[in-house]
């Protein structure tokens, strides 16, 4: 993959981590694991990398202390560089405190940005899972001559369920005419994917306004305010994705890797998710095990029963335990003769011997970091 020196790409690692609090108690919406063995930044930094982009800053905000560590200096994404590369910027805003919004945000990083020699930024957040190649999009961006390009893509949207969805209305030459925040609707829809390409020096006029008027959101006072007369154009992304903003649709993503098909327009050849690299041994199986239509990772012990999951790497399952339609994060040691079904569990956490629990597929038990029952 070539370099594109002329792009500059920036992820919000926190942006809507209240929608999942539970999971993002002690770490970033970015950080939280996710299918086995990787974290939700791994996604957008996979797709910047295979899109040629090497120069990323991560926007931080509380809690990035798992993010650090992930991340380490960026070598696992190739962007351990002299030139370019990753870099962690600071989560405070310039009036001290934390950033409330991606354009508080960028006002307080801009100095880097301006660093940057590169003529246009993409923006991307960690909530929606799915692989792009970005070049299309910044050709279709430079060809329309767009002040601003929208990365979507067609979805079913409910408003009982969803959250932090914009849903774009577009013309027959996919020019946005209206972003609608969070509506009353049910259906198929037009939902940006909260990635977008724009100028820097567009985006460094918007955010010097935004600092003289004191706002802070990118969505209502740019995309959604019409008197600005900015092109918005809509690039669509006809691809799978998945978009995590409830303990419920993130339980239901894990479990949607299950599918062969869907792992299949996740993970393609030619856009690998890169992650971190564990150095851990391979599955052990002990010989009363039995798995069916699972996801082991690297370094569990199993010796019960497993159906329908995802175990993270290092997961331990005594004998006689049976394991269904559940989520079991990193270093989990589950005992002997429990019965688990429609539950996640963080990291670290125990569940003694003859333990019974169950959930549902609409309200999955959640089992806090380093819990044990």
């Amino acid at each position: 993959m070539s370099v594109n020196y002329n792009v500059l790409g920036l992820i919000f690692a926190s942006m809507h981590d209240t929608s999942v609090s539970e999971i993002t108690e002690h770490r970033t919406m970015g950080s939280i694991p996710f299918g086995g063995r990787y974290r939700l930044i791994d996604f957008p930094l996979s797709n910047f990398v295979n899109s040629g982009i090497s120069s990323v800053g991560v926007m931080t905000k509380a809690n990035y202390g798992s993010l650090l560590d992930h991340l380490g200096s960026g070598r696992d994404w190739d962007l351990a560089r002299k030139n370019g590369g990753l870099c962690l910027l600071p989560p405070y805003s310039q009036n001290g405190g934390m950033y409330k919004g991606r354009l508080d945000a960028l006002a307080n990083i801009w100095s880097y940005v301006e660093h940057s020699k590169a003529q246009y930024v993409v923006l991307a957040n960690c909530d929606v899972v799915t692989t792009i190649d970005l070049n299309p999009a910044l050709i279709q961006h430079k060809k329309s001559e767009a002040d601003i390009t929208l990365i979507y893509g067609r979805g079913y949207y409910d408003d009982e369920k969803n959250k932090n969805t914009a849903i774009l209305q577009l013309d027959e030459e996919n020019i946005v005419n209206d972003v609608l925040l969070n509506p009353r609707m049910k259906g198929e829809f037009n939902q940006w994917l909260e990635m977008l390409i724009i100028s820097k020096d567009l985006l460094k006029q918007i955010v010097f306004e935004s600092v003289s008027k004191s706002t802070f959101s990118f969505t209502r006072e740019v995309l959604q305010n019409k008197e600005c007369g900015y092109k918005i154009m809509g690039y669509e992304h006809k691809e799978m994705f998945m978009r995590i903003d409830s303990k419920e649709s993130y339980f239901a993503a894990n479990k949607r890797l299950l599918d062969s098909d869907a792992r299949k327009a996740l993970f393609k050849p030619k856009m690998p998710v890169y992650t971190k690299v564990g150095d851990n041994a391979p599955v052990k199986y002990g010989l009363e095990s039995n798995i069916k239509n699972s996801l082991i990772a690297d370094g569990c012990i199993i010796e019960g029963t497993v159906e329908n999951s995802i175990l993270f790497r290092g997961v331990k399952v005594g004998k006689g335990t049976v394991i269904k339609d559940s989520v079991i994060m990193q270093g989990a040691v589950i005992g002997n003769n429990c019965k688990l079904s429609e539950i996640i569990t963080d990291k670290n956490v125990e569940i003694r011997s003859d333990k019974i629990l169950n959930g549902s597929e609409t309200y999955p038990v959640y089992i806090k970091k380093n819990g044990r029952i």
